[in-house]
């Protein structure tokens, strides 16, 4: 990555950590992929039991292979028959780990989601919730972000999912209402109520969608 582009994100990163302390979120910031997984199996004590929603980023830096090979309790919800129960099961995990769709340079989180399952977790349940999140996902404000998640990661994700969208054919928000929309469910994240729940790591690559 060229030298310029680390350095703005080095700032940016730091801004954004400070918006989210403002907000009793803990930040971080982490150089490379590697960086960002050694500082993740650093907040994730082992014999924790973690869960996820969907987090491409998580995969991206290699976090979910680690914690399905090391001494933690994977709730893996894509190998178990039953789909609702692994989802319940989540609420009560340790840690729930996911990303963001975007987020603001002040800290403001911002999530949509067509089960919402992932959406209600981080609003309530798991006892910490800890987001990978690429710098690429960094926006001026809430309304950039929604915008950004309406416009490339809902139709990415749809397409990812092979769903019959309006976004998935156009590549851009419809505001449709088909029954396969994933934009059921909006969440926007701009404060924790209890302190030392949510952290996020912010990775200078570009992750997830």
């Amino acid at each position: 990555m060229n030298e310029n582009i680390v350095k703005r994100n080095e700032l940016l990163a730091q801004k954004v950590i400070k918006g989210l302390e403002s907000r009793n979120m803990t930040g971080y910031y982490a150089a490379t992929k590697e960086d960002a997984l050694k500082k993740a199996l650093e907040l994730i004590p082992e014999g924790s039991s973690v869960s996820m929603g969907g987090a491409m980023s998580a995969h991206e830096i290699g976090l979910v292979e680690a914690v399905k090979k090391g001494n933690y309790n994977f709730i893996d919800r894509d190998a178990m028959e039953d789909k609702r129960a692994a989802m319940l099961a989540a609420y009560d995990a340790d840690y729930f780990l996911v990303s963001a769709n975007a987020m603001t340079e002040d800290g403001v989180i911002v999530n949509i989601d067509g089960n919402s399952n992932r959406v209600s977790a981080i609003a309530q349940g798991p006892k910490h919730v800890l987001f990978i999140v690429g710098m690429n996902k960094i926006c001026d404000d809430v309304d950039g972000a929604m915008k950004r998640a309406r416009n490339v990661a809902a139709p990415i994700n749809a397409q990812r999912f092979g769903l019959s969208t309006p976004c998935a054919k156009t590549g851009s928000c419809m505001n449709c209402k088909s029954p396969d929309t994933i934009c059921c469910q909006f969440l926007i994240t701009r404060f924790s109520r209890h302190k030392d729940r949510i952290h996020v790591i912010l990775v200078n690559d570009n992750l997830g969608f």
